[in-house]
């Protein structure tokens, strides 16, 4: 991995109506052309994505938006996208054009904001133009503004400050797996590498917790399922935990000592995504599911299905065995969730790498708003394997939930 992946940066967004600038400003901050700028309103269509760096803020993803103000059909499904884009926002700039008059857009933004929680800063562009009266704004608004030219680029250094400030600095949590570990402990991952692994690299979770196991300053072993047996007689240091792949549970559990704490990547990114105890206490939805029962299976790749795939095949398959019937079962992948979410009596979530934790917590919160009890991958493999207790107890030691 040669950058820190997007789902780990701060998403930073620009909102506003068309031809404020938004474009321009993403363009200035960047100090790159990377959106399209042009006089003609609606010219961007889709939100626009940065991978940059701002210093001393570090990785972070600027995205350019439609105009929340955009009109007609086509323009009703880009104001869309733009909403949907606040389901992972950080930290918001709205941006406005002092020579225009403030309109309900920006103050519905304003209120989403708020009852978001999401932070977010105020912007005047064009003060190159004429004069602004910044304080007549202020007051109307009830909001402080700053001010800046896209154009000349005054105020652009002063509101990049602002961003580094303003930005949460709890937009993730801080460890993976670390808080568990002490310094040279020894970490046993058990990584399949079947038809679904991607050809010459592991997947973003495991790179990921072996990344945080050696910033712990502790070590990581990685074997295949069929080398663990090999692997734990030939140790000369019992691993402080064992973390494996959640569809070969099973077979891990039945070789690992039960005195060795084990658990999944999928797990312990429910507990760095998500709500692990949340999740761990909606598992009791799974034994009141009834045969013709909706159900959600929500993945947020979109990866290339294989014949053994775990969202279209083995959770479904094993689901179905332990309600003794066929479920209506339905699919969603990508970043957007179905408008009619309650019609489900469950949804089974992957484990989020992809998406950053803002979003991922966000659609834990819209399941629970609409009444839906919400699970990932690996809590439903380990509660049908009969290891649950067993997997969350590292991460959950003092109350374990009852299911």
């Amino acid at each position: 991995m040669h950058a820190t992946p997007q789902a780990n940066r701060p998403h930073i967004t620009i909102f506003g109506r068309r031809n404020t600038g938004k474009s321009s400003l993403i363009n200035v901050i960047s100090g790159q052309d990377i959106a399209l700028v042009s006089a003609t309103a609606g010219t961007t269509t889709d939100p626009v994505y940065k991978s940059m760096e701002i210093l001393p803020l570090g990785p972070c993803v600027l995205i350019d938006t439609a105009g929340i103000d955009d009109d007609g059909t086509l323009g009703s499904l880009r104001v869309k996208k733009t909403r949907e884009v606040l389901d992972k926002t950080d930290l918001a700039l709205l941006l406005f054009d002092p020579f225009q008059p403030i309109s309900s857009f920006e103050m519905d933004l304003i209120k989403d904001f708020k009852q978001r929680e999401i932070p977010f800063i105020g912007i005047i562009n064009k003060i190159d133009i004429g004069e602004v009266n910044k304080a007549s704004l202020e007051k109307k608004l009830n909001l402080s503004l700053h001010s800046v030219s896209c154009t000349t680029g005054q105020g652009i250094k002063e509101l990049i400050e602002l961003i580094v400030q303003q930005t949460p600095s709890d937009y993730q949590k801080d460890t993976i797996v670390g808080d568990l570990l002490s310094p040279g402990d020894l970490c046993l991952l058990v990584t399949p590498i079947d038809k679904a692994a991607p050809r010459g690299r592991l997947i973003l979770p495991q790179v990921q917790t072996i990344r945080d196991i050696l910033d712990h300053h502790s070590m990581t072993m990685v074997v295949r399922e069929a080398e663990l047996s090999q692997a734990l007689t030939s140790l000369a240091q019992t691993p402080r935990i064992v973390i494996c792949d959640s569809q070969v549970f099973k077979e891990v559990a039945s070789q690992v000592s039960e005195s060795i704490p084990l658990t999944s990547f999928s797990i312990l990114f429910a507990r760095y995504k998500g709500d692990l105890p949340g999740m761990v206490n909606d598992l009791k939805a799974v034994e009141r599911l009834q045969p013709g029962d909706r159900v959600l299976i929500a993945e947020a790749c979109t990866h290339h299905r294989q014949d053994d795939d775990i969202a279209t095949v083995k959770i479904p398959h094993l689901l179905q065995k332990k309600i003794g019937g066929d479920l209506d079962l339905n699919w969603c992948r990508g970043s957007s969730y179905p408008d009619n979410l309650d019609t489900f009596k469950l949804i089974i979530h992957c484990g989020a790498c992809m998406l950053n934790r803002r979003q991922m917590m966000n659609r834990i919160k819209m399941a629970h708003e609409t009444g839906i009890p919400i699970i990932n991958y690996g809590l439903f493999l380990a509660y049908v394997n009969g290891i649950l207790d067993r997997s969350i107890q590292p991460l959950m030691p003092k109350s374990l939930p009852e299911v």
